[in-house]
């Protein structure tokens, strides 16, 4: 049996899926992983993304957010759109994602836990008023808010913790699922990557392009582009 078919089979069979998904799960609607990307000056991205450096050097925090980080004409893939397929049919009880892009939202699933925020919601730090990505697109420099305050993205930044509701949402969803599949991530980026030791069910299915340090302990390992395998599989 095909490793597809062998999908297949395991998802007929399932009634509680959940899907924890990662980088790659974007890459295919030509979002880059920001950690392939060069940073500026003598910083690597994960500094130029952390809260201290936000803090301290807002502007350029900025510069480098709206060039690697918001892609508002990115389109769902196929991947997305197996997926809302999935938690229409019922079949998909939650998708949990380490993007910011919304594009599962935008595919039309609902039920979307965002480990990491989205840079679709902007947040002026004094008075809370919300802001799309477009307001940080046509901004040079700092964004400001009507009231003069200065806008985050609700994105977790490294250093900051994370959102503790959607954490134990997420935990709670993969602990009664019956069959879990990871797509488009390594599971090197805790806390995140550690939600799948939570996982009690019959089916852990990995779908990525390298291998992972949870290969071994996974029913089904499938080393390929998450959307060129769910183009060929049915909820």
């Amino acid at each position: 049996m095909s490793k597809i078919n062998k999908l297949q089979e395991i998802i007929d069979k399932s009634e509680n899926i959940v899907f924890f998904g990662g980088a790659g799960v974007s890459t295919e609607s030509g979002i880059p992983d920001f950690r392939s990307e060069t940073g500026i000056y003598n910083y690597t991205p994960e500094e130029v993304l952390s809260h201290t450096y936000f803090e301290n050097h807002t502007e350029e925090f900025y510069n480098y957010y709206r060039k690697h980080l918001i892609f508002n004409n990115a389109q769902p893939n196929p991947a997305h759109y197996k997926l809302a397929e999935g938690e229409k049919a019922g079949k998909i009880k939650a998708i949990i994602t380490q993007n910011i892009d919304g594009l599962h939202q935008k595919a039309g699933s609902e039920n979307v836990l965002e480990l990491h925020g989205n840079v679709n919601r902007n947040i002026c730090q004094f008075c809370g008023r919300e802001y799309e990505a477009n307001k940080i697109l046509t901004t040079d420099g700092i964004p400001y808010c009507e009231c003069d305050g200065i806008i985050k993205p609700d994105v977790v930044l490294y250093e900051e913790p994370l959102n503790n509701y959607i954490l134990n949402k997420s935990i709670e969803y993969i602990s009664k699922a019956d069959t879990l599949i990871v797509g488009g991530t390594s599971l090197v980026v805790y806390p995140a990557a550690g939600l799948i030791q939570f996982f009690n069910g019959d089916n852990l299915i990995l779908i990525n392009k390298s291998s992972t340090d949870y290969d071994s302990f996974a029913s089904l390992v499938i080393s390929d582009a998450i959307g060129e395998v769910f183009s060929k599989i049915e909820f």
